[in-house]
C-alpha cells in the first residue's frame, strides 16, 4: 500500500466536463458583431478565418526544434495566450484593443462556444476530502488561464487546490516534462511522493511518468481514443469514489 503525500490533477475530463463547438455559425455572428462595436469590423467568416491563422501562425511562432505530434513523443510542446489572438484580430482593422479588452473579447467568445461546462459527480468532495486528509492538491492543466480561472471559480472549485498551474502562464504544457519539473520545483515536492490523475494517457501519464510521478489514469466521456495506457492505477469508467480510495487508502477496492 502506497500513501501519496501530493495529488496531481488534470481539469477538463478528468474534474470537469465541458463540450464547447467554435465552429457554430452563430458563435462567429456574434463575436463580429462585437468586434463592430469597438470599430473593428468583420464578417462572421472573414472574422473566423483570421481567427484560425492568428491561432495557427502564434502557436508555429512558439515551436520549438524537435517538437513532435501527439501520439509520437512529449517533449517540446509550446503553449500560447490566447488573448494575443483576440488584441491581433482588433489591430488587422486598426484598432489598438487594450488588455481588458482583449481578455473581454476572449471570454466573449469561449462563452458563445460552451454547450456546458460542469463538474463530474463526486469532484468537489474529492478534493475537500484529500485536503482535509493533509493532501497537498495541485492542478496542473493545458488550458488558457482566461478562460480556466472564471470557470473553476464559477464552478466553486478555484480555491480547492494548493497551487494551480495553467499552461499558458508558462508558455509549454503537458505532456513536455519541463512543465511537471516546474510544477515540482515550485510546488517543492519529490516525484516517488506524488500522483499525477488524468483522463490522457499521453499527456497525463506518458508525461508524468517521464517526470518520475506515479499515475491514475480515469476514463472519462473526454478521454481521447487511445488504448488503456500504462498506468500505476486506471478507473474505467470514471468513478469518483474509487479515485478518493486509491488516493486516500492505496487501494481500488
Amino acid at each position: 500500500m502506497k500513501i501519496y503525500k501530493n495529488c496531481i490533477f488534470d481539469l477538463y475530463g478528468t474534474l470537469v466536463d465541458i463540450h464547447t463547438d467554435e465552429g457554430q455559425s452563430l458563435v462567429w455572428e456574434k463575436l463580429a458583431l462585437f468586434y463592430g462595436y469597438y470599430g473593428a469590423h468583420y464578417s462572421p467568416l472573414e472574422l473566423k478565418g483570421a481567427y484560425e491563422r492568428m491561432s495557427r501562425q502564434d502557436a508555429a511562432s512558439h515551436a520549438v526544434e524537435g517538437m513532435v505530434e501527439r501520439n509520437i513523443g512529449h517533449e517540446a510542446f509550446p503553449e500560447i495566450q490566447i488573448e494575443k489572438v483576440f488584441a491581433g484580430l482588433f489591430r488587422m482593422k486598426g484598432v489598438e484593443a487594450d488588455p481588458e479588452l482583449s481578455v473581454l473579447a476572449g471570454q466573449f467568445f469561449r462563452v458563445l462556444s460552451t454547450e456546458y461546462v460542469r463538474l463530474y459527480d463526486g469532484a468537489a468532495g474529492l478534493l475537500k476530502n484529500l485536503r482535509g486528509r493533509g493532501r497537498k492538491v495541485i492542478l496542473l492543466s493545458n488550458a488558457q488561464r482566461i478562460f480556466t480561472e472564471y470557470e473553476m471559480k464559477a464552478l466553486g472549485i478555484w480555491d480547492l487546490f494548493d497551487k494551480i498551474f495553467i499552461s499558458s502562464d508558462y508558455g509549454v504544457k503537458k505532456p513536455d516534462i519541463r512543465f511537471y519539473k516546474k510544477m515540482m520545483e515550485v510546488c517543492r515536492i519529490a516525484p516517488e511522493e506524488s500522483i499525477m490523475v488524468g483522463n490522457d494517457g499521453i499527456c497525463d501519464i506518458h508525461g508524468a511518468k517521464a517526470a518520475g510521478l506515479s499515475t491514475l489514469y480515469l476514463r472519462s466521456n473526454l478521454s481521447p481514443k487511445e488504448d488503456i495506457p500504462d498506468a500505476d492505477w486506471v478507473v474505467d469508467p470514471l468513478d469518483m469514489g474509487t479515485v478518493q480510495c486509491i488516493l486516500l487508502e492505496g487501494t481500488s477496492d
